[in-house]
């Protein structure tokens, strides 16, 4: 197994973590660890695609975390405003 490959799979438990704790409601979509686990997901994905490279998975892996990113700010931009 090489680097890349190991990366790869730490990304993929990264944002099967995620998602479990969102399903079983340990986490909300709200908690920023949340965000940190799926942008983290993203970027070790991306890393183990930059090396073994698979065109619709880049593109998933890029729109997962820029939606991550977006959803986030706007998430952080509407409580600032509620004076949170």
């Amino acid at each position: 197994m090489t680097l890349p490959d190991i990366v790869g799979l730490i990304g993929a438990v990264f944002y099967l973590t995620a998602y479990a704790l969102l399903q079983l409601r340990v986490l909300a979509v709200e908690d920023s660890r949340t965000t940190l686990l799926n942008v983290l997901g993203g970027i070790c994905l991306i890393y183990s695609l930059s090396c073994n490279f698979n065109l619709g998975s880049l593109v998933t892996q890029v729109a997962w975390l820029f939606f991550t990113i977006i959803g986030y700010v706007r998430f952080r931009m509407a409580r600032t405003r509620m004076g949170g």
